[in-house]
């Protein structure tokens, strides 16, 4: 079984300060992104609404590049980040441990907590 690879907040911090380029994947739902967001700019994939989505994968992402799945907690952004890998071949993933909440706790407490 393919798994995404763990990041914790503040890695994923320094990633992006260095410049990597990273897709960031947010797989909250629309009133989640309202209450607490990132300032990075994100690829919005709810999952309540795939259907809205899925036949566009491939070109909402880019299979060369790492991409970083978060969401609230990091339970559905590891699921997600499994299906990415298993179902349709992506091979450069990493889960963001603890989701938002971690890293509005070790990175950027402006972000709200819910």
């Amino acid at each position: 079984m393919a798994t995404p690879l763990p990041l914790r907040a503040r890695d994923l911090r320094a990633r992006l300060d260095a410049g990597e380029p990273l897709q960031l994947v947010d797989v909250r739902e629309p009133m989640e992104l309202e209450l607490a967001a990132l300032q990075e700019p994100v690829i919005h994939l709810p999952l309540g609404s795939s259907e809205a989505w899925l036949d566009r994968l491939e070109a909402l992402l880019d299979r060369d590049r790492d991409v970083v799945v978060l969401c609230h907690a990091g339970i559905r952004s590891w699921q997600f980040a499994c299906w990415l890998m298993e179902a349709q071949g992506f091979t450069r993933v990493w889960n963001l441990q603890g989701g938002i909440e971690a890293w509005s706790v070790e990175v950027d407490p402006s972000v709200p907590r819910y």
